[in-house]
């Protein structure tokens, strides 16, 4: 998927020109600091014509809705239904917020705070979100504010600084010096290591040949799994669309490699060539809303798994796919 360039849609200080995308951070040490920073934010916006939206951590979410006088335009979304979803999901969501809620020639401000879960895998996810967002989202009358608690790991500040033009303070915002080109970034953020990968596979196929047969076979390993029949589905899924790919768009040989624990599957497949160059491929369809031209295999797979890594090397590119439960 091709995505444009970031645009301020020719913002002000408050925000009242053309719509289009604005993505400020919001650092805190205390939630005193967001109901005071974050809340007349909000307030400055709802005077405007703007509208608000709140999807934050249960601690900060009363604080502002009170700041705010319990204005009764105040959106709120439930933080762990929006940022525990995939990250297409994610997407999706706050596009229909942007394009259902904004008045003509005003935005709507979402004060969000993700739930970066609990691994480097599930970090990594979030943090692309957060340059991805960049463009994604540029042409939409939205403005964010991401806020980030100065308490998480030093990495997820660091994604804080590296992902927001503009950064918002009790005295204003400023310009970010750390900012860096989303593409750039989403290039150099580092793919986890999987300690699976280290152990023997419970199937391999090295150079698939026969892809019907590959299938049965993983369909018949998963049905052997103790784990959620719709979630082990969905895996099956986006198993059949990255072999398909790799088979179909490729360089020969294309192979497999399955391991399984309790509570997550991960499934690694390779094949022989670059892989995609683009660094946002994935996170909606190649070819936009027509899906009739295909182009979906990473898209559907970033929806049906947890963890989609895409690497390359000297013996070419893989995608690696992981999911798990409770």
């Amino acid at each position: 998927m091709h995505l444009h360039d970031t645009a301020d849609g020719g913002h002000d200080e408050a925000g009242a020109a053309a719509p289009g995308l604005v993505h400020d951070a919001l650092l805190y040490d205390t939630v005193e600091q967001v109901a005071a920073v974050a809340a007349t934010w909000l307030r400055d916006g709802l005077a405007a014509g703007d509208a608000a939206v709140i999807a934050t951590a249960p601690e900060t979410t009363g604080p502002l809705r009170e700041a705010t006088g319990d204005d009764p335009r105040v959106m709120v979304v439930d933080r762990h239904g929006l940022y525990r979803s995939r990250t297409p999901t994610a997407i999706a969501t706050i596009r229909r917020f942007a394009t259902e809620h904004a008045a003509p020639g005003r935005r709507v401000r979402v004060v969000g705070e993700v739930d970066f879960g609990t691994t480097a895998a599930d970090w990594r996810e979030w943090q692309a979100y957060e340059a991805v967002l960049n463009t994604a989202f540029a042409p939409l009358p939205l403005w964010g504010l991401c806020l980030f608690n100065s308490r998480l790991p030093e990495p997820l500040v660091a994604t804080a600084r590296q992902t927001h033009p503009r950064l918002l303070a009790a005295d204003g915002l400023v310009a970010n010096p750390d900012y860096v080109d989303p593409a750039a970034y989403l290039r150099a953020l580092p793919v986890p290591d999987e300690p699976l990968e280290t152990t023997p596979p419970a199937l391999a196929d090295d150079d698939v040949a026969d892809f019907p047969g590959l299938r049965h076979a993983v369909r018949a390993h998963l049905g052997t799994v103790d784990g959620p029949a719709d979630v082990l589905e969905d895996f099956l899924m986006a198993v059949d669309e990255m072999v398909t790919n790799a088979v179909r768009h490729g360089r020969s040989p294309a192979g497999l490699r399955l391991w399984t624990a309790p509570g997550r599957v991960v499934c690694t497949i390779r094949d022989s060539g670059p892989g995609p160059d683009d660094p946002y491929a994935g996170y909606g369809p190649a070819h936009g809303e027509d899906l009739s031209h295909g182009g979906m295999g990473l898209w559907l797979a970033r929806q049906l798994c947890d963890h989609v890594a895409i690497r390359r090397d000297e013996r070419g590119s893989s995608v690696r796919l992981s999911t798990r439960w409770a």
